[in-house]
């Protein structure tokens, strides 16, 4: 997976006056954020607040107009996906993405075959199983990702994403729909991937989670950056509070 921590005062990410528009409409302007080695950071906002466009510009699926996106102090912005996940970086996505005619072990062996560090044969195999195991699968490996359920197909594709082996993660709504002891199990897989090396850029609604696993939060409304600091203080932002439900007179 990822190596060391490096430096917790250096940014591992870096995302600097990062702009992107559709014709008229800006949906990123002048957004900057930085992820720290070792941190978990939250990117919060309403829908259709610029969160997961934020995500494509950084991991190469859209190039940004303006700005920068830096991976330990080098330039990844408009880089081709690929690219940039063998800088090590890797994203799972708000629609699920897995190779469904293949299975579940064929997904993650792709990830480990275009990532960081290659792994052939019998140390690919225990890899992958020992992925498969990590994300709740183990029973599994066979199984076509087509026939997997939505939640599963979700598990397939963190532990793709992990194969590549990502320094940075970026999780797009990666506890949507879970069931309670489904989140409590998927906190804590994302709490040791933390533990592990790996720090995390998460855009997610579930608060609890939220609260329980970022050390910051950075908060979005209509392409800009609103607020950010500790979860518990940028919540009760008013203007993040206004954001989620709008001011009295709306």
């Amino acid at each position: 997976m990822a190596g060391e921590a490096g430096d917790m005062t250096a940014p591992l990410l870096k995302v600097e006056n990062l702009s992107r528009r559709f014709g008229g409409l800006v949906a990123v302007e002048s957004m900057s954020l930085e992820l720290g080695a070792g941190e978990i950071v939250g990117l919060l906002g309403p829908n259709g607040s610029g969160k997961t466009t934020v995500l494509n510009l950084i991991s190469g699926a859209l190039k940004p107009d303006a700005g920068g996106v830096f991976l330990r102090g080098r330039s990844i912005a408009g880089l081709a996906p690929h690219k940039i996940a063998r800088a090590g970086l890797a994203r799972t996505f708000q629609l699920v993405r897995v190779l469904g005619s293949m299975s579940c072990a064929e997904n993650v062996l792709a990830g480990l075959a275009f990532g960081t560090r290659r792994a052939w044969g019998a140390a690919a195999e225990r890899e992958v199983e020992g992925l498969l195991i990590r994300v709740g699968l183990a029973a599994r490996t066979v199984t076509p990702a087509a026939d997997l359920t939505y939640i599963d197909q979700k598990r397939l594709e963190l532990a793709r994403a992990l194969a590549l082996g990502p320094e940075v993660l970026l999780l797009d709504e990666w506890l949507a729909g879970l069931n309670p002891t489904e989140l409590g199990l998927a906190i804590d897989l994302v709490r040791g991937l933390r533990a592990d090396g790996v720090s995390i850029l998460m855009v997610e609604h579930v608060m609890d989670a939220i609260r329980s696993l970022c050390d910051r939060c950075v908060v979005m409304n209509a392409g800009r950056k609103i607020a950010e600091g500790p979860p518990n203080s940028v919540l009760a932002d008013k203007a993040v509070v206004e954001a989620y439900l709008g001011t009295d007179d709306a």
